[in-house]
């Protein structure tokens, strides 16, 4: 590669690390930029090298969050390791599913999370009156982890937004905590599906590690200014990157 293209894949990385620590997403911004730059990439070596970048920069969000955010790690952790079997699965069945089939189903419920956030203002942005009984917690964190850690074994854009629309609305957690809890569980599914991808030989580990870096760099700004700004910061980013993964997934899709 060119000191161009390196150029690009790092800013890149650095992107995706700033919006994956404040909502998600940053799947949509890493994976195209490495199909652009090197157009004969394999998708699962591209999934592989991003998750590199994606797992180093969802631990260093989780170090800059828990710092600041009480979390109940004794409910994240297993979370953490269920999602990280369930995307070694997705991950390990990626060759066998039409990714196409999947990309539809994403769309509507992405159009249904950013008009439900439009219309319900308030959630996320204040903490439930009655908080969740620990044994709704334990299930709602159990279940978010299996299944949206299989879908980022599979195709993975969104995972973030996913769990933090979970959390806000199945456990009344407001956007800054919702997302320092889906960083844990996210960190998981992440490093599962790198075990699988790294045992199968589909990493290119210097340029992965290089953006690491970067990813990593973005990740710390973007959850100190969560940290910073508030959940109404993290509702309107929120938004924003909804909007954005409809647009860049229909072209995707249908462009």
């Amino acid at each position: 590669m060119s000191l161009a293209d390196w150029a690009v894949l790092l800013t890149a990385a650095t992107a995706a690390g700033w919006v994956d620590a404040v909502v998600g997403g940053g799947g949509l911004i890493v994976l195209p930029t490495l199909f652009v730059v090197l157009p004969g990439l394999a998708p699962q070596t591209a999934l592989g090298t991003n998750k590199i970048a994606a797992f180093s920069g969802t631990s260093a969000a989780v170090i800059t969050f828990a710092r600041k955010v009480p979390m109940r790690w004794k409910v994240l952790l297993p979370g953490a390791v269920i999602a990280a079997l369930a995307a070694a699965c997705g991950s390990a069945a990626v060759a066998l599913i039409d990714k196409k089939l999947f990309v539809p189903i994403v769309m509507v419920v992405l159009v249904g999370v950013a008009i439900f956030v439009t219309l319900r203002p308030s959630v996320g942005v204040t903490m439930a009156t009655h908080p969740p009984t620990r044994r709704k917690t334990i299930l709602v964190v159990a279940l978010a982890a299996g299944l949206i850690g299989l879908y980022d074994g599979i195709l993975g854009p969104g995972t973030g937004t996913f769990l933090i629309i979970t959390f806000a609305t199945m456990l009344g957690t407001e956007f800054v905590r919702a997302a320092a809890m889906a960083k844990v569980i996210n960190c998981g599914s992440n490093l599962g599906s790198l075990i699988y991808l790294a045992s199968t030989g589909h990493v290119l580990w210097a340029l992965g590690l290089s953006m690491a870096v970067a990813n990593v760099a973005g990740s710390v700004v973007g959850s100190r200014m969560a940290l910073a700004r508030g959940a109404g910061f993290v509702r309107v980013v929120l938004l924003v990157v909804v909007v954005a993964m409809v647009v860049r997934l229909g072209w995707q899709q249908f462009g």
